[in-house]
């Protein structure tokens, strides 16, 4: 008999952060909101993922996500045969944009399969590597708490820092060059700058970037000048990295065909597993020129577990935004993910589980909040 998808539930939680994290040029986060996705299916395997909201991003908030999955995905999922995750996934694409709430079902989805098949969702996906580099994502903040935050992070194992810039660029230097008389050669560092650059700019940023030994730079200029992102690229001033120019596979087609980056950061929590596949084969078939890492949309402890499993796959060698959750006061899962060395192991991620005594407390907060 066919397996198929029976139900598909959704909780909110809600998990305090110590400190905002500030990005770009007004964008904030001073708390995880986020939405808990589960799969069921008909031979009674289920599979959990963590969905996140990003109003200012991609336009979801937490009740978009509940309300699209319940009015909208549901309906054309249920029933249908679960193991087709392309064509699931297919189905889900119907519907526009909804980028976290397709991701949250379709990782659930594969978890569900992978409990279905009896073996564990890392040999579900072919993941190979038995420990992942990470990163850290640094936000625009003043002088003290940023090193303050620095130190603490820095303290529980992680080794490289992606730095938020964009705000002030005599501050965002003054901040990376006190970082690295700080760790000296122990911390690597690289520069999101959140499409703040203009085309005139941003070559000479990007070499000062590059004269002070940054490992590259996400998204220096606004996604919609692909030309002048194009020539900025071919410039070879820095490697830059993509990421809101390729929220889809559609993007990323079109992103290929103007050569505008050189690293692709494939967020599973916005493209779920089985379009984050089809990424990856992407940029593998596009040759050695283009190199791969897995970002965080400031997931919790189960989103960054489900991140990290991706990330141990063959291709992907830079490191991942992996630690976001060491931002967080409380969580969800039964136990801490140690970082050492600044690598995650892969058996740690798998040992990762929902604590559902933690995740009613945290439900019944958001419903207080």
């Amino acid at each position: 008999m066919t397996t198929t998808i029976s139900a598909i539930e959704t909780t909110v939680f809600r998990l305090p952060m110590y400190g905002a994290l500030h990005w770009g040029q007004h964008s904030s986060l001073s708390e995880v909101r986020h939405v808990l996705v589960r799969v069921h299916l008909s031979d009674g395997s289920s599979g959990m993922a963590e969905a996140p909201p990003r109003p200012t991003i991609y336009g979801e908030t937490v009740q978009s996500i509940v309300s699209i999955i319940d009015t909208e995905l549901s309906p054309r999922l249920l029933g249908q045969p679960a193991a087709d995750v392309r064509a699931i996934y297919a189905r889900m694409e119907q519907i526009k944009n909804n980028h976290a709430a397709k991701g949250g079902v379709d990782m659930a989805l594969h978890a569900a399969l992978a409990q279905s098949k009896g073996t564990s969702l890392a040999a579900h996906l072919g993941a190979t590597q038995e420990r992942i580099k990470v990163s850290y994502i640094l936000g625009i903040n003043n002088r003290d708490e940023m090193l303050a935050e620095a130190e603490n992070v820095f303290q529980q194992g992680v080794r490289v820092f992606k730095v938020k810039v964009g705000r002030n660029w005599a501050d965002d230097l003054a901040r990376i060059a006190e970082l690295q008389q700080i760790y000296g050669l122990a911390l690597a560092l690289y520069a999101d700058a959140n499409e703040c650059m203009t085309p005139a700019e941003a070559p000479a940023k990007l070499e000062q970037l590059a004269e002070m030994g940054l490992l590259y730079c996400e998204e220096p200029l606004p996604v919609e000048q692909i030309q002048a992102r194009a020539t900025l690229r071919a410039g070879q001033h820095l490697p830059l990295i993509a990421d809101d120019s390729t929220l889809t596979t559609r993007d990323l087609t079109r992103e290929l065909c103007f050569d505008t980056f050189d690293i692709l950061n494939i967020k599973t929590a916005r493209t779920g597993y089985t379009a984050s596949q089809q990424m990856l084969e992407m940029a593998t078939r596009a040759g050695g020129s283009k190199g791969v890492m897995i970002g965080s949309q400031a997931s919790a402890g189960l989103g960054t577990a489900r991140a990290g499993l991706f990330a141990a796959l063959p291709g992907i060698a830079h490191p991942s935004e992996l630690s976001f959750f060491l931002k967080l006061k409380e969580d969800i899962i039964n136990r801490p993910i140690p970082i050492v060395d600044g690598y995650v192991a892969l058996s740690d991620l798998l040992a990762v589980e929902v604590d559902q005594d933690l995740l009613r407390a945290q439900s019944r907060a958001t419903v207080a909040a």
